[in-house]
């Protein structure tokens, strides 16, 4: 545990610094703004594959859903603690630098920038703190040794995120128009559907199946903090799908004049 977080508390810094250093290198034209923007993404992207393949490695090695055990189900949140504060950071960063881009004059790290910060990303520093407040002890002490598979299961709502960092890198790079940011459009849709919306009943799906029982019966045979924080964590997905539709919906329905407006 200790070992793993001072790991990845140092990690996911270093990548991202590394980052800039190198866009600073590699596109010196580019502003800081441009460059803190791109590796919060590329960083982001890192952490949602290494989450994705640790779910899919939990879940294929889990045959009991309720019983069966993989150590990873347990090390990997001591890796998603280190990120998601990392993470509520890079987002304070990220937006300190669009609002001075837009002529907003706050000095950086001022209780002004943070209150502005939080109040236009306070559903994702929400996320991220539910995240590290609930969900953290919930998997590592209330469930006990139950349901590794379950929390498997979760890291793999993480396989959409590195298409919606795609999509905002293409966009960052002006590249809005082209054929691959419309097959990545859909492939955010088809992801985020599958991964953080089907991805809740066919938990309760596999428990039913497991116990044979319907799965109507569900939500009344699993302790009642499951079924709470299975609710808090689908409810801002729900919230996000419907702004990715409707940004699809302009996506594919537009022309590239009005789009780049």
């Amino acid at each position: 545990m200790w070992r793993t977080l001072a790991l990845f508390s140092a990690f996911f810094p270093g990548l991202f610094a590394l980052c800039v250093r190198a866009l600073r290198w590699a596109a010196p034209a580019w502003s800081l703004k441009d460059r803190v923007l791109l590796s919060g993404r590329l960083v982001s992207t890192v952490q949602a594959t290494m989450a994705t393949v640790s779910g899919i490695t939990v879940v294929l090695n889990c045959k009991n859903v309720v019983y069966d055990r993989h150590w990873l189900a347990v090390e990997y949140v001591w890796v998603l603690v280190p990120y998601m504060t990392y993470d509520i950071y890079v987002m304070y960063l990220c937006h300190w630098h669009k609002s001075r881009d837009r002529g907003v004059a706050e000095e950086k790290h001022s209780l002004a920038s943070v209150r502005s910060f939080l109040l236009q990303e306070r559903l994702m520093v929400t996320h991220h703190l539910f995240i590290l407040v609930v969900l953290t002890p919930v998997t590592q002490h209330f469930r006990g040794e139950l349901g590794d598979f379950f929390v498997g299961c979760i890291f793999t709502a993480e396989l959409s995120t590195p298409f919606v960092s795609l999509g905002k890198i293409l966009m960052q790079l002006k590249m809005q128009d082209t054929l691959l940011h419309k097959v990545n459009g859909i492939l955010i849709l088809v992801t985020f559907f599958l991964c953080r919306i089907l991805l809740f009943p066919f938990m309760y799906a596999a428990y039913a199946r497991q116990v044979g029982i319907p799965i109507y019966l569900v939500p009344f045979r699993i302790p009642l903090h499951c079924n709470i924080a299975n609710a808090s964590l689908i409810a801002p997905q729900l919230y996000w799908f419907r702004l990715i539709c409707r940004k699809a919906a302009r996506l594919y329905s537009s022309s590239p004049a009005e789009r780049s407006r």
